[in-house]
């Protein structure tokens, strides 16, 4: 009885942690939007698609956590490795042209204000997503975790990349930052689609 209530008490902070994800990302699409724009910053924008994943990967386990059976679990994993190759993708052709382009950002405090307040953010719930992953033992919750984790390496390296900017003039930064995690995003793919023993 007591396993069962600590089961549904770590299902239900499963369901909060990824509502709130979802929230937080449904704000922050609409907030990197408006600074990348009046930016131009390729790693705000690709902060953005990021968020709009991010998004995507906590549907998918709101899906997973309220139903069950392998099939589903497989299906929502591979949903969520096909979310980090398409991030790396987009961020991967965007911060070459971007280099090669020598394309320049305009300055942005706001930038620079709301990748600091996410990093710390996605890091608190990427734990707590762990944790109550392990608990359930459920792979989808374990790996989307990883997602926000990702999602707080990205906040980081955007916001050194555009307080470089900024503050350095580094125009090049800008860009760099969006190669950084495409190596995190490829990795936690490969990890995913991987076969694992049975």
């Amino acid at each position: 009885m007591q396993r069962a209530t600590r089961f549904s008490s770590d299902l239900r902070a499963g369901f909060v942690l990824e509502w709130i994800t979802l929230a937080w990302n449904v704000v922050g699409v609409a907030v990197l939007a408006v600074l990348a724009f009046r930016s131009s910053s390729t790693a705000l924008a690709g902060f953005g698609l990021d968020s709009l994943i991010e998004i995507g990967a906590s549907a998918v386990v709101l899906w997973e956590l309220s139903g069950s059976g392998e099939a589903r679990r497989e299906r929502a994993l591979k949903l969520i490795g096909g979310a980090f190759v398409a991030l790396a993708a987009w961020l991967l052709v965007q911060s070459v042209i971007a280099l090669v382009t020598a394309h320049r950002p305009e300055p942005s405090p706001g930038g620079i204000a709301w990748t600091a307040v996410t990093a710390v953010s996605m890091v608190v719930l990427a734990s707590l997503k762990g944790r109550v992953g392990r608990a359930l033992d459920n792979p989808v919750l374990r790996t989307e975790a990883r997602v926000t984790l990702i999602d707080a390496l990205l906040a980081v390296a955007v916001l050194i990349g555009v307080t470089a900017d900024a503050v350095l003039g580094w125009w090049w930064a800008d860009p760099v930052a969006g190669l950084v995690i495409v190596y995190y995003a490829l990795r936690e793919a490969r990890e995913i689609f991987r076969p694992h023993p049975g």
